[in-house]
């Protein structure tokens, strides 16, 4: 059993729950953009590839703030981050009044992308954050603690938005009010974040990632990060290319969700957005697990095997067999759960210095997410299940990160 060590100690609780809000707040808004594409095939009357363009403004976003996200968080601190990364985020949400007003999807393309700039600047800011808030051999459990409740946003924000867009008749028409009062209404609720934060007091992190270590036999070395480059950590280097296969097949599983339920399950897309709910809770769900089996498994092994049984299910999936296709479908974000925050926390592992700027490559590595829904809504336009043999080339990847890729190459 791996060595037992605090998860939060408690002059850093109030900190971790807001960090911890911040998860829960994009994971609300990452999900809603997912029904946003189903919504505006029928309201501005696009087709899926189409809508695909939607995940490639959202997380396009990453590949252009995630660098400059960085620099500023090693300028000026974990606060002023958080700030700057909510200010964004409002400012994406409220413009989709005037893109409302216009009826033009390209207008809601550009509120997405600001938005996606809000989300890159909190995930680079948010994850060293939370390692920061303790002792390193624990900072894989407290991001994935946080991180479920990102899934439980997840979970609530196809929910929130079907009711929204689909609940009424104004789903079936060009009437665009729907969707520019349920983005106003959230809006609402970061600028009172905004203030919140602005309120809380952050107390001096030292960086544990310079410190301590822990290597695969599961001992403890005291081991100074070594006078080596950012691109030299090897470790690193492959956590951004899992990043960025992991993000491309989330983006693309998770934007065609819907269209699965209606095109092969007979779904209404009320019922379908109703199931993606579901669909989030199995992965908020893998995480309390996964969280729990990582003090007695080493989380780059959980990690392969649930990289593993995300192939089966998404062979499963393709089959288009009904409701064991479904199931296997919502199995996939079960599995896929514990794969972004580990990746994660796994690539910043001793690197002393250069962490802020790890994480800024390793959120850079989400923009595989502004393409993969492109290449799969290609093929959903002919037969959306097949689209689902894709993602398995992605499960590969991680595969290979959790099974030797991400091991800590000393010197």
């Amino acid at each position: 059993m791996m060595q037992k060590v605090p998860f939060i100690e408690k002059k850093f609780v109030l900190n971790f729950i807001f960090v911890t809000a911040l998860f829960l707040m994009w994971g609300v808004l990452h999900a809603m953009s997912d029904v946003l594409n189903k919504f505006f095939q029928g309201a501005l009357n696009v087709s899926k590839s189409q809508s695909g363009l939607i995940q490639l403004s959202v997380f396009g976003a990453y590949f252009v703030m995630s660098i400059p996200a960085g620099y500023f968080l090693k300028k000026f601190g974990y606060k002023p981050g958080v700030l700057l990364g909510l200010s964004l985020f409002a400012v994406g949400t409220l413009l989709f009044v005037p893109a409302a007003n216009a009826g033009s999807f390209g207008f809601f393309r550009i509120a997405l992308f600001v938005m996606g700039c809000g989300m890159a600047t909190l995930e680079t800011v948010a994850h060293p954050f939370a390692a920061a808030l303790g002792d390193q051999r624990s900072s894989d459990r407290r991001i994935n603690f946080a991180q479920s409740f990102n899934a439980l946003g997840a979970t609530a924000g196809p929910f929130i938005a079907s009711w929204f867009l689909f609940g009424s008749a104004a789903s079936h028409s060009a009437d665009l009010s729907t969707v520019k009062l349920l983005y106003v209404s959230i809006g609402g609720v970061l600028i009172l974040l905004i203030i919140a934060f602005t309120l809380l007091r952050v107390p001096a992190l030292d960086d544990p990632h310079a410190v301590v270590a822990e290597t695969e036999a599961g001992a403890v070395n005291i081991d100074i990060a070594p006078a080596k480059k950012l691109y030299q950590h090897s470790h690193f280097v492959w956590a951004a290319v899992a990043q960025f296969f992991n993000v491309a097949a989330q983006a693309g599983t998770w934007a065609f969700f819907i269209n699965y339920g209606h095109d092969v399950l007979g779904f209404s897309d009320l019922s379908a957005g109703r199931y993606m709910s579901i669909f989030m809770a199995m992965m908020m769900a893998g995480r309390f697990v996964g969280t729990y089996l990582m003090r007695f498994m080493a989380p780059n092994k959980l990690l392969a095997a649930f990289a593993l049984c995300n192939i089966l299910m998404c062979v499963i999936v393709a089959q288009g067999l009904g409701w064991a296709s479904y199931i296997a479908l919502m199995m996939i974000n079960f599995f896929f759960s514990i794969m972004f925050p580990t990746i994660f926390s796994l690539g910043l592992k001793n690197l002393g210095a250069h962490t802020q700027q790890a994480s800024s490559f390793i959120s850079m590595g989400v923009v595989g997410g502004a393409f993969f829904p492109l290449i799969m809504g290609t093929i959903a336009n002919h037969d959306v299940a097949k689209a689902y043999y894709l993602p398995i080339v992605c499960y590969l990847v991680i595969f290979l990160y959790g099974y030797r890729l991400y091991r800590v190459k000393q010197g």
